[in-house]
């Protein structure tokens, strides 16, 4: 099956930097990294860089937000890869809210992976553009909540070319 070989393939930290670097340039260059992967939650993490920081010494929003969505687009990923008919995903909203200031190493957990699987299969059964809201929250070193964001997805069955 499509998913465990992708799920397999994500969770190697070489092959998930290539799919960076050919997918997501700007994700490689702020260093996320998959920390824990599985059909149901993730785990992505940032740390404070060069490449990510801002000019208060702390993680620059933006690229918080970079990994606060991969968290729940890779769970995304996952549900879609391998269906038929195929399935688009795309962001349709976010939100964020910032609780403290994020500096070190910050990982990003979504728990909603059931929840994009039940909206790619309503979406793929309806044959209508279907949303989900998710929430990822970013957790410091000492399990402080630095910052939460709600990603809300839109899922819809590709059209076929006739």
């Amino acid at each position: 099956m499509q998913q465990i070989k992708l799920l397999k393939k994500l969770r190697n930290g070489l092959w998930f930097r290539f799919f960076m670097l050919t997918s997501l340039p700007a994700a490689l260059f702020a260093g996320l990294r998959v920390e824990k992967l599985d059909e149901a939650s993730s785990t992505i993490s940032i740390r404070y860089s060069w490449f990510s920081k801002n000019p208060f010494k702390s993680i620059y929003f933006a690229c918080l937000g970079m990994a606060a969505e991969m968290s729940s687009g890779i769970l995304a990923l996952v549900h879609t890869i391998d269906k038929q008919p195929t399935v688009s995903m795309l962001v349709f909203n976010m939100q964020a809210s910032f609780n403290k200031k994020a500096v070190g190493k910050i990982n990003f957990v979504c728990n909603d992976g059931n929840l994009i699987k039940q909206s790619v299969e309503k979406a793929i059964a309806t044959g209508d553009g279907v949303t989900c809201e998710t929430v990822s929250k970013g957790y410091d070193v000492d399990s402080n909540c630095v910052a939460e964001f709600k990603v809300v997805w839109t899922f819809k069955q590709k059209q076929t070319k006739s």
